[in-house]
């Protein structure tokens, strides 16, 4: 419960207590400070922006213009940045520490590529300045596009899509107007256990029936089961390689080589090309289509940090149908096709413009200050870290396959047998220990997962102390100190929540009085 001056008090009023025993006032820890929802420390008479009355209009809403007071509450200029400033502090960040999350590549921005989206004439271009003006960008972009098809050996690439769901969409579009081209309209997409969600959840979005394919023992692709899964209905298979469990699927090409063969095309989900960047070309490997997370490969930000671009590169069988629009190289000048020329079988236009021009910056500025055997250095380190957490780690947790893994290492929760603690309960430990938790519970096809992706930012030095962490709170779970795991966190601004509740009751509009927490 908050005072009216935004402070934490008890149910009676009083001032709360904070872990050294004495009376918080603030209920702040040191200079970690408490800070209320903006609701509950702004008021509707206060802003740091002074606006003009607006003079009478007409609008264009037929009828559906507010009638009442917005109510947003407000803070003085001061006031908004401290409240910012004061959440920003209360969250993890990969500037902050290692960031295990599996299957997400949360790795290092480097600042040149921060400094360099900021040149003027590329961090304050407009997107509507007439093509003569931006050739420099074009050229950018154009210069992206050829390193991205080198890397990949494929043809062509579609620059367009924001991320890597967009970029799926997009190679199944292709897809599908490469078939109905000829006449061969398909209904059926398959897709392994282990793959991201938004594989299925894409293949659906286009219009597919979706058909499981089931893993094997060691974690791969069923190459009996997906070819029993065959037939003349099929459009495409969707494969993620390295695959969510952190291997390689040793039999990628013979997979193409059977789907190819029903007429079929190769979808490959890019998400880990970070560990096989200038190692391996997925264009060699019989793919079609498959899109590339600059922020996993390429280090540009990540989530709220982006915003993102998943560029999508396409087979020669694919690439007449690539969207629009895109960029051609002239004689003299760089052109951007905005519409399709007479005959041409482009499937449409996916977004308002060309691309995220901050992430292509920030990408072509790592792709050039690493070289081509930087960049095959890059997935040698990421690899290398993964291992070496594997090897470290896999004598007291569970490895849930046999043999080495690729990028990111994958434990399940047998360790944690009869101990009172669960997967949820450890991640939140490590919370405690100023680590953000690795992924949990996925891929599904493991119970329990824990999947770790150290990445190849972090140096030994980082990576020992986070697996001496990891020993430490396998042993003290073993050790019986359950209630160290199933309170936790303890130190975190805030404590334990009850997360399925919140999801299944979300508490979406703030009303005056009432628990901000119920």
């Amino acid at each position: 419960m908050m005072n009216n001056q935004g402070r934490p008090t008890s149910a009676d009023g009083a001032a709360s207590t904070n872990e050294t025993g004495f009376a918080s006032y603030t209920g702040s820890r040191g200079l970690s400070q408490v800070e209320g929802l903006i609701y509950e420390i702004g008021d509707t008479n206060r802003t740091g922006v002074d606006l003009p009355e607006v003079e009478d209009f007409d609008n264009y809403l037929g009828g559906m213009e507010r009638t009442a007071e917005i109510g947003l509450a407000g803070l003085t200029e001061p006031e908004a940045m401290r409240h910012y400033t004061r959440l920003s502090r209360k969250n993890y960040a990969i500037d902050l520490g290692l960031y295990p999350l599996g299957s997400c590549t949360m790795k290092h921005n480097p600042r040149l590529n921060e400094k360099m989206a900021r040149l003027s004439g590329l961090g304050d271009i407009h997107p509507l300045q007439p093509v003569s003006t931006v050739q420099g960008a074009l050229d950018l972009i154009d210069t992206l596009a050829h390193w991205l098809k080198t890397l990949t050996g494929m043809p062509a690439v579609a620059m367009s899509p924001k991320a890597g769901a967009h970029g799926e969409l997009c190679g199944l579009m292709a897809i599908r107007a490469a078939l109905e081209a000829s006449g061969d309209a398909r209904s059926i997409v398959l897709a392994p256990e282990s793959a991201h969600g938004t594989n299925p959840a894409t293949a659906a979005l286009c219009g597919y029936k979706v058909k499981p394919i089931p893993a094997t023992k060691d974690g791969r692709v069923d190459l009996d089961a997906m070819k029993e899964a065959l037939g003349p209905d099929v459009a495409a298979i969707m494969v993620t390689n390295p695959n969510t469990c952190g291997l390689f699927e040793r039999e990628i090409i013979e997979i193409a080589d059977a789907v190819h063969a029903v007429g079929g095309y190769f979808y490959c989900d890019g998400a880990n090309f970070n560990a096989i960047v200038g190692k391996v070309r997925p264009g060699d490997l019989g793919v079609d289509a498959m899109h590339i997370n600059l922020h996993k490969t390429f280090s540009t930000p990540h989530g709220g940090g982006g915003p993102g671009a998943g560029p999508v590169v396409l087979s020669e069988a694919l690439a007449p149908f690539a969207p629009i629009p895109y960029v051609i190289a002239g004689e003299e000048t760089f052109e951007l096709v905005e519409h399709e020329v007479d005959g041409g079988q482009s499937f449409g236009r996916m977004t308002a413009f060309h691309g995220q021009m901050g992430m292509f910056v920030r990408a072509l500025a790592y792709m050039m200050s690493h070289g081509a055997d930087g960049l095959a250095k890059v997935a040698e380190d990421s690899v290398l870290n993964a291992n070496y957490v594997l090897a470290s780690l896999k004598d007291v947790m569970t490895a849930s396959f046999e043999g080495p893994c690729m990028h990111e290492a994958l434990f399940d929760d047998r360790f944690l047998k009869d101990t009172g603690v669960s997967t949820l309960d450890f991640a939140k430990a490590m919370i405690d220990e100023g680590y953000h938790p690795m992924t949990m519970y996925f891929p599904l096809v493991v119970h329990g997962a824990m999947l770790i992706e150290p990445t190849e930012s972090e140096s030994k030095q980082s990576v020992d102390q986070f697996i001496g962490m990891m020993r430490h709170l396998v042993e003290r779970a073993k050790a019986g100190e359950t209630e160290r795991f199933t309170g936790a966190p303890f130190n975190a601004p805030m404590k334990r929540l009850d997360e399925t509740g919140a999801a299944r009751n979300p508490v979406l509009r703030w009303r005056a009085g009432e628990d901000a927490a119920e």
